[in-house]
């Protein structure tokens, strides 16, 4: 089974396991050609296979067709862990589920699971605009490497969790991003992605709470589910640059063509406007705040305190109990809610998650300022817009006024994308195809993949 699914969980030894993979893997190729990526199944396309876990070369790259790609399960190597926080610091690491704690592991393993294949789901038509060769290369290596995620997440299901863990696997291929019936677990992971504006905002900002989440996951005292997700972060990595630099290439686009004919509004220029691309922010920018969770959670608080999930490198925390620390929440009317820490878990995540993000912002607004563009991007304050917790609802602006009942629904057009905005950004965007050419409303990529020239490289052949 090693030819057909690279792994190095030794599942040639693992007969129950090989088993039950070998009834999944068919439901999941169904699923992939259902959901997957449209229009390139026989397409060869230049991309990255994970193929151990070791540091000195994890992966190779060459021409393969979507359906052909070999998902592998890699765990990070082993290490001589002990229990980095909570009530059982310091305790040796588990190897198998405690059964106390089997329906929140799962839970948790579910949740995560639950993103991977509806980001794939979420931008299956957008390869049909694909603004050059090399960007339609990367949004599949994307779809490629999420569906690898899934797989990390049924692994662990189908060997630690039996036949509840085998039906959680199968829920996983049935669910669909956005199905009116049968959803995905989280809002953001159910949000229509129909342009690459809305595209690279996803991966900036929604990867981007992956990467925190899964960096929280990769302190577990559960080993196999720590060893799995730090592995995942090795390609989260490229996720958050697609989106990153996705961006940034627009911003930079714009900036250009806002410079060279001296006005903001440039998009019968064939550029994308900066009021737009800051609703776009603002839009996925909040959907991401809001996959952190309450900012007061008694299950966080239950996760830190059984050692299920950590924070963002913990071994950097001065206390790992977090028994006798407050977090101050500021409301927007001025008032400070005082949290216990541990109950404040998602809140401590979701800080850095905003750093991270702010420091985005500060890479794009240097492309604007050095084409003396006056006008900056910015994060809009964490209570505008938001669905979940604490902030939740309240009547503000992106950059945090208070506003009048019912103003924020008149005025949101200003704030958010609106469907006309979608429509423009869809007659703009065309797909170019041609090794050597991009399209009008992005700057071309400062560098190619894996070497490669950035735009006079064939990354996809097509058949």
């Amino acid at each position: 089974m090693s030819n057909e699914i690279p792994n190095n969980v030794d599942l040639d030894h693992d007969p129950q396991l090989r088993r039950a993979l070998s009834v999944w893997h068919p439901h999941y190729l169904d699923w992939w050609r259902d959901s997957g990526p449209d229009g390139f199944d026989t397409s060869q396309i230049y991309l990255r296979t994970a193929i151990s876990a070791s540091a000195d070369g994890w992966a190779n790259y060459g021409y393969v067709k979507t359906a052909d790609y070999r998902w592998g399960i890699f765990l990070a190597p082993a290490a001589n862990r002990t229990i980095g926080f909570g009530d059982n610091f310091g305790a040796p690491v588990w190897q198998m589920v405690p059964g106390e704690l089997r329906k929140e592991l799962r839970r948790i393993i579910v949740t995560q699971g639950d993103t991977e294949p509806a980001s794939v789901e979420q931008n299956r038509e957008l390869g049909r605009i694909a603004p050059s060769l090399y960007d339609l290369r990367n949004i599949l290596q994307l779809n490629v490497e999420e569906g690898r995620h899934l797989w990390a997440m049924v692994y662990l299901l189908h060997k630690h969790f039996g036949r509840d863990g085998r039906e959680e696997a199968e829920e996983l291929l049935t669910r669909r991003s956005g199905h009116p019936d049968h959803p995905r677990i989280l809002n953001a992971f159910n949000a229509p992605v129909r342009d690459w504006l809305d595209y690279f905002s996803f991966s900036m900002f929604a990867d981007r709470d992956g990467k925190y989440q899964l960096a929280a996951l990769a302190e577990s005292a559960f080993d196999p589910l720590a060893r799995t997700t730090r592995f995942m972060l090795t390609e989260e990595a490229f996720h958050m640059f697609v989106g990153e630099s996705g961006i940034q290439r627009v911003v930079a686009r714009t900036a250009d063509v806002m410079r060279e004919s001296g006005r903001p509004d440039v998009l019968d220029l064939g550029a994308i406007p900066l009021e737009i691309v800051q609703k776009y922010i603002n839009h996925w920018y909040t959907l991401s705040l809001d996959l952190f969770g309450s900012e007061d959670s008694s299950n966080a608080a239950a996760y830190f305190a059984t050692g299920l999930k950590g924070r963002f490198q913990e071994d950097d925390q001065p206390d790992h109990s977090a028994l006798d620390q407050i977090y101050e929440l500021r409301k927007p009317d001025g008032s400070i809610d005082q949290i216990p820490m541990r109950r404040a878990m998602n809140a401590v995540l979701r800080d850095s998650f905003v750093a991270d993000c702010a420091r985005g912002l500060r890479r794009w607004n240097r492309e604007l300022e050095r084409r003396n563009v006056d006008t900056l991007l910015y994060l809009p304050v964490p209570s505008f817009n938001r669905s979940v917790g604490a902030l939740s609802g309240t009547p503000c602006d992106p950059k945090g006024n208070r506003l009048e009942t019912g103003e924020f629904d008149r005025r949101r057009s200003e704030w958010l994308p609106t469907e006309d905005d979608r429509a423009l950004m869809r007659q703009l965007m065309h797909p170019v195809y041609e090794p050597g050419k991009i399209a009008s409303w992005i700057a071309p990529p400062a560098k190619g993949v894996d070497g490669r020239p950035a735009l006079e490289f064939e990354y996809v052949r097509f058949n």
